[in-house]
């Protein structure tokens, strides 16, 4: 591997570049890359079977039209068993990610980070003001949702996004917990859950909102279809919402915007529902077996994820792109690293879950960068340390640009701007909105310095609390157990849960949401067009079975 390979993660605002891209500048041939911990697919599926039956139908799959969005959108509804009026496919979910931000999106959005860069990026593109709600490293990256509900009204946002599992930490949250998170944010114009990686979490037999979703005026749900099938390079994934949401961006898609891969893969997946529950349960138990092995690891630290990637802390005085530079061009692994992700830094990567075989090499290369004798530091000195991918940078410079005066803007609170370390609300005419919450250990009445243009300070962090313990080992899997499902009759009420404020209320049993459905409707007994039982998993506990 040439310098130029490494080279190009320095040209990438937000993302890796692309595999075709590095094998482009490596001169390799097709098949012949690094072994790659970078990209987050499904690396059991489709089976070897399904690609040979792809390859047959190639000539066909490329010379003809497919056929329209709805045809495709059907049949995928009938194997999740979803009313099509509530289900828009893309072409990828980034272009629902941009349709939403278009259409559904008015000024304002908040946002956890890090997160995935579309979310802050996308309406920062359009000139809306992106709120931004740091996950602490002391945290180990929980969203805590009561503080998240007061930094949202204390903001006054108008759109919400909350990520499950999260892209890059993998943190998960409890769907009832959700559910209250979604009824708290009744009065918002939207509330959107991306659910991009929820086919690999095993915290709960049913993890999915879909449901709650088709119920409620403001909710969209985000799927993804190409990281969960291990075809990225398809493009296509699907949302679901009450019928008037999903008509709105539906009507704005192109009549073929999906390709004829797409809709082979669709209609292949009836007779594949197995396998694919298979290839889900294996890269669980890879899950655990690879964050044992990285755990053992001296002064690297694995957080507890449910998606197909583990986000890692690295050791002391170690750098990430010093590491993933040196993992490329000495081992020809790939990883990536998480610097140029807001809220983040270099010293985290993001790894996917892969086999074993690649796991093995994997350590073996980070054992040898990271602590082999005679090889030099994994860090580049003080005086020639690589500043093209510091995470507080991309914050700051972020912010300043699109938020009015960047972190000029951090103030002493208002009354009743919300909880202790919750900035306050923006005053009508200012301009200011860094969407990040004033440190407690941050006088309040000292406004922050504007970071440097090239060398930002970092983002202050409130006083640490325990750091997040690593895997012991391969073990069940290491998460809180499954909050009580409420009962089945009065809607419950989410003002019990401590600090949301009083919501709106979901919509009762029986009586349709704003441009929605009725919980019967919902579940296929209605007018709208039932949908066939199948073999195939159902949208709530899709590739549960395994």
């Amino acid at each position: 591997m040439s310098g130029n390979v490494t080279s190009l993660f320095r040209s990438t605002a937000a993302h890796s570049p692309s595999m075709a891209a590095l094998t482009r500048e490596s001169g390799e041939a097709a098949g012949a890359g690094p072994v790659d911990f970078c990209i987050p697919c499904n690396p059991y599926f489709p089976t070897p079977a399904m690609f040979e039956e792809l390859a047959g139908r190639l000539r066909d799959i490329i010379t003809y039209y497919p056929s329209s969005a709805d045809t495709i959108t059907a049949e995928l509804c009938s194997l999740l068993q979803l009313p099509p009026q509530c289900v828009a496919m893309g072409n990828g979910s980034t272009e629902l990610i941009t349709w939403i931000d278009h259409l559904l999106v008015r000024e304002s959005l908040a946002v956890p980070v890090p997160t995935f860069g579309r979310w802050t990026d996308q309406p920062m593109e359009t000139g809306k003001r992106v709120d931004m709600f740091p996950l602490q490293e002391a945290g180990g990256f929980a969203l805590d949702l009561a503080r998240y509900a007061e930094f949202v009204r204390a903001r006054g946002t108008r759109a919400v996004v909350v990520c499950n599992p999260n892209n890059p930490d993998g943190g998960y949250l409890h769907k009832q917990a959700l559910v209250q998170f979604m009824d708290a944010m009744a009065d918002r114009d939207l509330v959107v859950i991306d659910e991009s990686f929820l086919e690999f979490a095993d915290a709960e037999a049913e993890p999915s909102v879909v449901q709650e979703a088709m119920l409620r005026p403001n909710v969209v749900v985000l799927r993804s279809l190409g990281k969960n099938f291990g075809l990225h390079g398809i493009r296509f994934g699907y949302l679901v919402a009450n019928p008037a949401l999903a008509g709105r961006v539906r009507a704005m898609l192109p009549k073929w915007n999906l390709n004829s891969f797409a809709e082979h893969v669709v209609f292949m997946l009836r007779d594949h529902g197995p396998e694919y529950a298979q290839s889900l349960h294996q890269v669980r138990r890879d899950r655990l077996e690879m964050a044992a092995q990285l755990s053992a690891l001296p002064g690297l630290t694995v957080y507890p994820s449910q998606g197909n990637f583990l986000f890692v802390r690295l050791p002391v005085g170690a750098e990430g792109t010093a590491v993933r530079d040196r993992m490329l061009t000495e081992h020809r692994v790939l990883v990536r690293e998480c610097g140029n992700k807001i809220g983040s830094s270099s010293r985290f990567l993001r790894l996917v879950v892969r086999p074993q075989v690649d796991v093995r090499r994997l350590v073996s290369g980070l054992e040898q960068v990271l602590y082999g004798a005679g090889r030099g530091a994994a860090v580049p000195g003080p005086a020639t340390g690589t500043g093209y991918s510091s995470g507080t940078a991309a914050v700051d410079r972020l912010m300043h640009e699109t938020n009015g005066s960047g972190m000029r803007a951090i103030t002493a609170q208002t009354a009743g701007a919300g909880a202790p370390g919750l900035a306050a609300a923006p005053s009508p005419g200012t301009g200011t909105g860094t969407g990040v919450p004033l440190p407690a250990a941050v006088p309040v009445a000292a406004p922050v310095a504007p970071a440097a243009a090239t060398v930002p300070g970092p983002v202050p962090q409130p006083v640490p609390g325990p750091q997040p313990v690593p895997y012991p080992g391969p073990v069940p899997v290491p998460h809180p157990a499954p909050a009580p499902q409420p009962a089945p009759a009065p809607v419950p009420a989410p003002a019990a849960a401590a600090g949301y404020p009083p919501p709106v209320g979901p919509t009762p049993p029986g009586v349709p949401a704003r441009g929605g459905l009725t919980a019967a409707q919902v579940r296929g007994t209605n007018g709208l067009e039932s949908v066939p039982a199948t073999g195939w998993p159902h949208a709530a506990g899709m590739g549960q079975a395994g």
